[in-house]
């Protein structure tokens, strides 16, 4: 055994060490910084205002971590186990929102999407070679290791991820909770909070806000039209525009590297949303979303937001898929024509809702209950909260 483990509240002679004794332990697992804002700002938060539930996080260890995952975690003030000392311990209850080292946690896991659903928008997976078949998600290879289902339960967005479960992986049919989608269940909640979302951008009552919704990679809006932002400033002066980043493109290059160029659009008045926490805000007090095939562009539309795709891998996107149905739904910019000339009100489209939730305003209540379950404890008797969305913070730009 290697590594310095943690005198927290689990472990060897625990009990000599906690103030608050008896709790209940459950352990959120954080690979990666998407999972982990997932976890932290909607999961976690339904396990508030019990004194029998411990809540502490590690950050997976596989030999290569995401950048800034762990700072990530101890910004919130999180007991951050080592992996190593978390793997150990057998948990009450373990939350995962992505698939990695599953095999490795120990106690009952409630598994999560970290974006929209679980279903891939990708027709193929990143990591796929020249010979790679096509899948949907929610893969046997995924949720299995040697014949044995990982999950104790998967809380899905969706019925139709019923199906595509019991297609991929039967084995773990009996796991499947259709709870709905917490993430669209918040940012529905504060749909009337749109003004002051819109006062906390700086965003004048009589001008429109342009947002940019980019995922990551080189496919993404930002990685195939970088100047779209610059182009948007110098065409809409009178207007505001943002950004929001993909928490893998912020991982992988740094926040220094996307403030440094994107340095002059920032003092030229370019909101850009840190990845954590606004991109929702944002989204909902939003008059245009230029978007792509990634999840917060899908978010965007769900709530009723004219969508215009600034981008779309034509050739990598699944049938069937939420970004196949976007694509259906809206118009996608002419890089040849003037932008502002295509910012036109779209009809809402009321199909992306209904594919992202068929259970709306139901997910905390029903993850919760869930939690509770593979815990064995009795839920509390107040409601499962569902706590209104922060108010966006963009970056400041450098003082002269």
């Amino acid at each position: 055994m290697s590594g310095t483990w943690i005198r927290g509240p689990i472990g060897p002679d625990a009990e000599r060490r906690v103030t608050v004794a008896g709790c209940r332990t459950v352990l959120a697992m954080v690979p990666h910084p998407v999972a982990g804002i997932r976890l932290i700002s909607d999961v976690v938060p339904l396990l508030r205002n019990d004194p029998r539930v411990q809540v502490v996080f590690s950050v997976t260890d596989t030999g290569r971590r995401w950048h800034g995952t762990e700072d990530l975690v101890r910004r919130h003030g999180g007991v951050v186990v080592p992996w190593e000392q978390a793997a150990h311990h057998e948990f009450d209850v373990v939350l995962a929102a992505a698939h990695n080292d599953l095999d490795q946690a120990r106690g009952p896991i409630l598994l999560l999407p970290h974006g929209a659903g679980h279903l891939a928008s990708r027709k193929f997976s990143r990591h796929a070679g020249p010979g790679a078949v096509p899948h949907p998600g929610l893969s046997r290879e995924s949720l299995t290791r040697r014949g044995r289902v990982l999950p104790a339960a998967i809380a899905l967005t969706h019925d139709d991820e019923v199906a595509a479960l019991r297609s991929s992986c039967p084995e773990a049919a009996h796991t499947a909770v259709v709870v709905g989608d917490v993430c669209l269940d918040r940012m529905t909640a504060s749909l009337p909070l749109r003004d002051h979302y819109r006062a906390a951008l700086g965003v004048p009552e009589d001008r429109r806000l342009v947002t940019v919704s980019s995922t990551w990679a080189t496919d993404s809006a930002f990685g195939r039209w970088f100047s779209l932002c610059r182009t948007l400033l110098d065409e809409l002066p009178d207007d505001r525009v943002a950004l929001v980043l993909h928490p893998n493109a912020w991982s992988v290059h740094g926040e220094w590297q996307i403030r440094s160029w994107l340095h002059d659009c920032i003092q030229a008045g370019l909101l850009v949303i840190p990845p954590e926490e606004g991109w929702r805000a944002t989204m909902i007090a939003s008059d245009h979303v230029l978007g792509d095939h990634g999840s917060t562009t899908q978010y965007a539309a769900a709530i009723g937001r004219p969508v215009a795709l600034a981008a779309h891998p034509r050739d990598n996107v699944r049938p069937g898929s939420l970004a196949q149905l976007v694509r259906e739904e809206f118009t996608e910019l002419d890089p040849d024509r003037p932008i502002a000339r295509q910012l036109v009100p779209t009809a809402r489209s009321r199909r992306v809702a209904r594919m992202v939730s068929s259970r709306p305003g139901a997910a905390a209540a029903a993850l919760r209950q869930t939690i509770y379950r593979l815990m064995g404890l009795p839920e509390p008797a107040h409601p499962a909260a569902v706590d209104p969305l922060p108010a966006p913070r963009p970056l400041r730009p450098v003082l002269p």
